[in-house]
């Protein structure tokens, strides 16, 4: 197969993995980068290069965990993890399980934060929801919410349909 460019096929991302010795491989890195193809170091299970997954799925246990991620002292990681999975194409899609009744991102804005009991301050449903859309427009990330029971056969209809 012959590469003119990444934009010939659909946004080709390589991962190349993080063992790999820097400095030994810059003859490959100097084709992908001439050719436009995206390279991100991460640690692979297999191998020294795989492609980027179109589809990856964030569980969290809780509209508690999603709030801590978002409004918590885990934001710049998971914003981090979001503007990777948009910069290498791959559809992210948080998985939010919950028990209290939110199917949907428009139901966010009734959730009360449990610890409102310790804390006034601490973030409610308007604001938790509002943030998850800001995040669901900058970077491409879905939410979509079920219950604990439902999430294995949520997960596999992500990944079968690719949303």
């Amino acid at each position: 197969m012959n590469f003119r460019s990444h934009k010939e096929i659909d946004l080709l991302v390589i991962q190349e993995d993080s063992r790999q010795q820097v400095g030994k491989h810059d003859i490959k890195h100097e084709f992908f980068e001439n050719h436009d193809i995206p390279l991100v170091r991460c640690k692979l299970p297999v191998g020294d290069y795989a492609l980027a997954p179109r589809v990856s799925i964030d569980t969290k246990a809780s509209v508690d965990e999603i709030a801590a991620n978002i409004c918590g002292k885990e934001h710049t990681r998971f914003i981090n993890e979001c503007k990777l999975a948009r910069d290498i194409g791959c559809h992210l899609v948080i998985l939010v399980e919950n028990d209290v009744g939110i199917t949907d991102l428009s139901e966010v804005h009734k959730w009360i934060n449990p610890r409102v009991v310790y804390s006034r301050n601490c973030v409610q449903g308007p604001r938790l929801q509002k943030a998850m859309m800001t995040i669901s427009e900058r970077y491409g990330v879905e939410f979509q919410f079920c219950t604990p029971e439902e999430s294995g056969q949520r997960i596999m209809e992500i990944l079968k349909d690719g949303n």
